[in-house]
């Protein structure tokens, strides 16, 4: 179909006179959106423009005012050919309808058959106006009519206008379906499998409880157990982390680590180009900063001296007291081995060991508190079917004798394991004075920040510096007059 030049009714005049609009032409039916050709009087470039709105020229004097604009390369182009080349036994030729889109072709027979004499070339079209000619007209405009409705539809769903969206969008291929649970599900499995080379149990673990309140989610809100990963946006995000903190009682720093592990599968998706848009992009989850426990030195001492009746209570009181002196975490002391000692530079015994978390070295001087520890439970049956240094208990059970121990000793402290490793950071090791770098470096942290949540700075510590710069500023302030009277002295004896 010829591009035409026509008039628009004006919306703006109440008598519907017809204004016209210079250098623009309307491709198309008109109807409240159209596709017009603008073009240049000075370069003679076109430009492909959608326009939803059309001031009077009065007001614009020439100049439309668009609410949305899309432009293209003015290289789109509908043509029908009559093939010789493929004439059936009748003599007639099929019609294949020609698409170009800067450049690239897309060819499709319109089912249609028609006697090459009864064919314009430079129409394309039927020739006449008999009955079957006007039907086969209007049946090749209604077809021409649709593709553009195809471009129209790209054009607003925010999509490239190029060959293959267009042969998608003819032939009814509906755009690949991506799906969040089997991503997450994937995902998992790779996790699973590079269990001991980059991820840890624990790790896994995290993830797949994320997967289950993923799924839990979506049921509670949206009566679904699977959502194309194109649906998700910002409300889904915040919803899901509104359903963790009420529905799931997770505190604010769990519900983030979980919509965080959720985060990376939106990741995933991102870098493969199934979504276009990320709808963490105005999600600001926060960590709160959570005091952490750790006993002072009078508590140290305490369970120290402490000696229990039970065994089991009193070899989970020495496990205890050995990661306070050595700054290990639970996996870590659980695998601690004979292959993990070795002499220092100091000539001394330290714990050489890859950090079960992060897979990060750390080196740790063996004090004699832990070297006393070791020495205990060097024949520990249990120990020697394990292989290992110290009987560990699973941490659970660890965790609740802690707490009896915790009250036997007048504790008043929420005491779990890991409240070792904060210990050393801080009453062992930086209340005496040791450099933070060498704590990060006996902690096996990858970076110094991530001691100073670990390492609390203590009161006794704050004192202390307190102390020496209130003997440095009252040394400063004192007066200087035996001085001076000294250097009088000096000059009157003929110094």
């Amino acid at each position: 179909m010829n591009d035409l030049r026509v008039f628009l009714f004006s919306q703006n005049l109440k008598n519907h006179q017809k204004t016209a609009i210079p250098r623009v032409q309307i491709r198309g039916h008109i109807r409240r959106t159209f596709q017009c050709t603008r073009i240049d009087l000075k370069s003679g470039n076109q430009q492909v423009v959608q326009i939803m709105n059309i001031l009077p020229e009065s007001r614009t004097k020439h100049i439309f005012e668009p609410l949305k604009i899309t432009t293209m390369n003015n290289n789109f182009s509908i043509l029908f050919q009559a093939k010789k080349s493929r004439a059936n036994t009748n003599g007639h030729f099929p019609i294949y309808a020609r698409v170009t889109i800067n450049g690239q072709r897309i060819e499709f027979s319109t089912h249609r058959y028609i006697h090459p004499e009864k064919w314009s070339v430079d129409g394309n079209r039927a020739k006449g106006t008999t009955p079957d000619s006007r039907t086969l007209n209007t049946y090749l405009d209604a077809l021409k009519a649709k593709i553009y409705d195809y471009q129209q539809q790209l054009i607003r769903e925010n999509k490239p206008v190029n060959a293959e969206n267009i042969r998608n969008k003819i032939f009814g291929i509906e755009q690949r379906r991506h799906m969040l649970i089997p991503i997450f599900q994937k995902h998992n499995q790779e996790v699973k499998a590079l269990i001991g080379v980059d991820y840890s149990p624990a790790t896994l673990e995290r993830y797949q409880t994320s997967l289950k309140h993923t799924i839990e989610y979506m049921q509670w809100k949206y009566k679904v157990s699977d959502i194309d990963i194109r649906e998700i946006d910002h409300e889904f995000v915040t919803g899901y982390e509104f359903y963790l903190k009420t529905v799931c009682r997770c505190s604010q720093n769990t519900s983030v680590k979980y919509i965080r592990n959720f985060g990376k599968i939106i990741r995933i998706c991102l870098c493969n180009g199934w979504i276009e848009r990320n709808p963490f992009i105005n999600y600001k989850g926060r960590i709160k900063e959570v005091e952490r426990v750790y006993l002072n030195q009078e508590e140290v001492y305490n369970l120290l001296n402490r000696h229990f009746a039970i065994p089991r209570i009193d070899q989970v009181k020495d496990i205890f007291v050995f990661c306070c002196y050595t700054g290990l975490a639970y996996s870590d002391v659980r695998k601690l081995s004979k292959s993990h000692i070795g002499l220092g530079i100091d000539g001394g015994r330290w714990i050489f060991i890859h950090r079960t978390k992060t897979d990060t070295r750390a080196s740790i001087p063996i004090l004699p508190v832990a070297a006393s520890i070791l020495e205990k439970y060097r024949d520990h049956p249990q120990a020697q079917n394990r292989g290992t240094l110290l009987p560990v208990l699973s941490n659970q059970k660890m965790n609740a004798y802690l707490k009896e121990i915790a009250d036997l000793c007048g504790i008043q402290k929420e005491l779990t394991f890991h409240a070792a490793r904060h210990t050393f950071a801080t009453t062992i090791t930086l209340a005496n004075n040791v450099p933070i770098e060498s704590v990060s470096k006996m902690l096996g942290h990858k970076d110094l920040k991530i001691t100073q949540h670990y390492a609390k700075i203590l009161d006794k510590k704050v004192g202390e510096d307190m102390r020496q710069l209130r003997e440095r500023l009252t040394a400063a302030t004192q007066p200087k007059e035996p001085v001076q009277q000294e250097r009088k002295a000096a000059k009157v004896v003929g110094f």
